[in-house]
């Protein structure tokens, strides 16, 4: 994990954005985003949780696929999981929002491998959504060690969000619908 101190100036610059382009491939390309990602937050763990739910999954629920991890071998890339239709799917994958959550009591409602997370000092998250339309392909996922986020951070973690996007393919045969209109846990804050 690493433990440096977040940087005052956002490191997300168009020379960054070039270099970046002229990556290799996927992994070279996200391990770059990667250490930026390190530099705006500090200590904490990037993941891309890619959208890999079709026609014949149940409706009201996503499988996700870990595609990227900054912590393989504690959530190893392939992991797989499936999440319902909460205030943090609905935000995602309905709405095509960020969602931003601050504290381990969100963290622990939102995420079931919270009790893994708490081993890392998590406490805060940015998760960006990847689209294409109307469907999100992919979750963007920053874990940070700080209760809170400023907004400059925020907004950094969306334009890697935005860099990242062209590095993660959209699943084959991806589709997926939630037919609820309220998620399970509609009074809680996003």
């Amino acid at each position: 994990m690493d433990t440096q101190e977040p940087s005052a100036r956002s490191p997300v610059t168009a020379e960054f954005l070039d270099t970046l382009a002229g990556a290799a491939d996927a992994a070279q390309a996200l391990s770059q985003i990667d250490a930026r990602r390190a530099r705006i937050a500090g200590g904490g763990i990037f993941s891309i949780q890619q959208n890999v739910t079709c026609v014949d999954d149940a409706p009201g629920q996503v499988l996700l696929r870990r595609f990227y991890s900054s912590a393989a071998g504690t959530f190893p890339v392939n992991g797989a999981k499936r999440k319902t239709l909460t205030r943090w799917t609905q935000r995602l994958f309905v709405e095509g929002r960020p969602f931003i959550g601050e504290g381990e009591a969100t963290l622990a409602k939102y995420f079931d491998d919270f009790d893994q997370m708490r081993a890392f000092g998590l406490r805060s998250v940015v998760n960006v959504p990847l689209m294409q339309g109307p469907l999100c392909y992919a979750t963007f996922n920053v874990f940070g060690t700080a209760a809170r986020w400023q907004p400059e951070q925020v907004l950094a973690f969306r334009l890697l969000a935005l860099a990242a996007a062209r590095w993660v393919p959209v699943a084959p045969g991806l589709s997926y619908r939630f037919d609820a209109t309220e998620p399970a846990d509609a009074g809680a804050a996003a």
